[in-house]
């Protein structure tokens, strides 16, 4: 039993076959023949579909980005999508459709949709990418039964694609910058709400704010430096002003016969006194301040005065009146307070009251000015951080401004440089081809499918007939069985000269076969 399966499971060799060919050519021929043309007909039965496609370059801008840098997207994979998103939608198709008149046969009974989907499957987007894994460039194709129809709905796919791209590219591109024009409308509004804030500030803290200080300060220590001025002044005026007052008393007591004391009159000697201090005070203020200095003036002023008023009564005395009787004489006359020596006096003391109101006032002016300026000093740490506050928003809404500025102008450079196509773009480096042959089927491979065919259904016509017949004729079949003996073969000139035209009659039945199947193949191949 297992030798019998054993036997069953081995292969016939090449003689086997070749025998088994030759006695059932008739069962192999015509199988194989009909396998093939049945296959080959069929590939000339189904419509032929050509395509026709085209190469878009993605172009690089023309002006380096270090220059002009480009305010959308620049992430091409990614604005591709979109555009074939877009033109692959059913409106756009729609409109490809009517516009070329596709599909006629099939919208008679189909409907849009339907169409729209055929269309989509016809149409086939190849992406090429380059070293740097960046999109380069892109092939479009589009399948139709009519190869004139296949390259316009190319050609009109492409101009789609590269329309929309500069469109897409321009559109985004103004949105962009009419973006940052709104924004920076609003960050210029915000900006001089700011600006008008830090100028209320500034006007209505003149003389307090921050980089004021330093002046602030100067000035008080000048105020102060000045008061001690006109105090120290004002003392000096106190004191002539006691000593006027004391002198005029005392001619005013003096009677018409005084008598002189050693030599000269009370009054000359009180105007002597007063010329000493007089000139005293003008050492001291001539070793602190200059010739031109007010003090040093009018001291000076006041010593020729009194120096002219001591003139004046040693003349009167050395002089005496003509009408004078002889009864009495010169120095005896009695002495008139009324003459131009106490008026000089009572002049000079007016003037010191004067002087003294006047530097009263302005030692209480400038007290106020001090209290005033130590008030601005003792508030500069809460001004420093109110001015610090609104100085701050300033900057921050300035420095937002000009960030927001220098991006609207790059934006418009940028573009400018869309609507003059001299961005990234899409540019078709071939017009679409017009197809020759068919895209699909694929004629010449289903010629050899069908010889494949015709292989198998011969072969098992042949091997079929061959098992089904039981008879032996091979040695190995022999060999299986118990021989009881051997017969040669005995043919008669009848059968073998029938033997020999069915062998003639084959082998141009397998020349006529091959020649037709080489002749369909070359017809599949030129025209296919």
């Amino acid at each position: 039993m297992e030798e019998e399966l054993q036997e069953s499971n081995e292969l016939p060799d090449l003689t086997a076959i070749k025998g088994t060919i030759r006695r059932r050519r008739w069962q192999f021929l015509l199988p194989f023949f009909c396998g093939w043309a049945l296959v080959w007909g069929a590939s000339w039965l189904l419509p032929s579909t050509y395509r026709s496609g085209t190469l878009i370059l993605v172009e690089q801008p023309s002006v380096p980005e270090k220059y002009v840098v480009s305010n959308i997207d620049s992430d091409i994979q990614h604005q591709l999508d979109s555009i074939t998103q877009q033109i692959l939608s059913r409106t756009r198709l729609l409109r490809i459709i009517d516009k070329l008149g596709l599909y006629p046969e099939e919208r008679k009974h189909e409907s849009q949709d339907d169409l729209v989907e055929k269309m989509s499957k016809d149409i086939e987007i190849e992406l090429s990418h380059g070293d740097d894994r960046k999109l380069s460039a892109f092939n479009i194709y589009y399948a139709s039964r009519d190869p004139k129809m296949a390259q316009a709905a190319t050609a009109e796919l492409a101009n789609l694609f590269i329309t929309e791209n500069l469109e897409q590219r321009q559109e985004r591109s103004e949105n962009t910058t009419k973006f940052l024009e709104d924004q920076l409308a609003q960050a210029r509004i915000k900006l001089e709400a700011q600006e008008a804030k830090l100028r209320q500030f500034k006007d209505q803290h003149l003389g307090e704010l921050p980089t004021q200080n330093q002046a602030n300060l100067q000035i008080l220590t000048g105020l102060q430096t000045q008061v001690q001025t006109n105090e120290d002044s004002l003392n000096r005026a106190k004191q002539q002003n006691a000593y006027l007052e004391s002198l005029i008393n005392q001619y005013h007591t003096m009677d018409s016969g005084a008598k002189s004391v050693e030599g000269g009159p009370v009054g000359l000697t009180e105007i002597d006194k007063q010329l000493d201090q007089l000139k005293a005070q003008l050492a001291d203020l001539t070793s602190h301040y200059t010739d031109k200095h007010p003090d040093v003036r009018k001291t000076r002023e006041q010593i020729a005065r009194t120096e002219l008023m001591r003139e004046r009564i040693v003349a009167e005395m050395n002089n005496p009146a003509t009408t004078a009787s002889p009864a009495q004489p010169a120095a005896a006359k009695p002495f008139d307070v009324k003459t131009g020596p106490v008026m000089e006096l009572e002049s000079q003391l007016k003037a010191n009251r004067l002087e003294i109101a006047s530097r009263e006032a302005e030692i209480k002016d400038e007290q106020s000015k001090i209290n005033q300026y130590q008030a601005r000093l003792n508030m500069a740490p809460v001004m420093e951080q109110q001015f610090a506050d609104i100085s701050r928003d300033y900057d921050q809404s300035k420095t937002d401004y000009e960030s927001l500025l220098a991006k609207k102008n790059q934006s418009e450079m940028s573009t400018d440089l869309e609507k003059t196509q001299q961005g990234e773009r899409f540019r078709m480096l071939d017009p679409p081809n017009l197809p020759i042959r068919p895209y699909k089927p694929n004629r010449l491979m289903l010629c050899g499918v069908g010889l494949a065919v015709g292989l198998i259904l011969g072969g098992g016509f042949a091997f079929g007939q061959e098992k089904l017949s039981g008879k032996i004729y091979t040695e190995r079949e022999i060999k299986k069985l118990v021989p009881f003996a051997e017969i040669p073969p005995i043919e008669s000139l009848k059968e073998r000269s029938s033997n020999r035209r069915r062998a003639w009659l084959a082998g141009a039945a397998t020349v006529a076969i091959v020649g037709v199947i080489l002749l369909g193949s070359a017809v599949t191949y030129f025209h296919g």
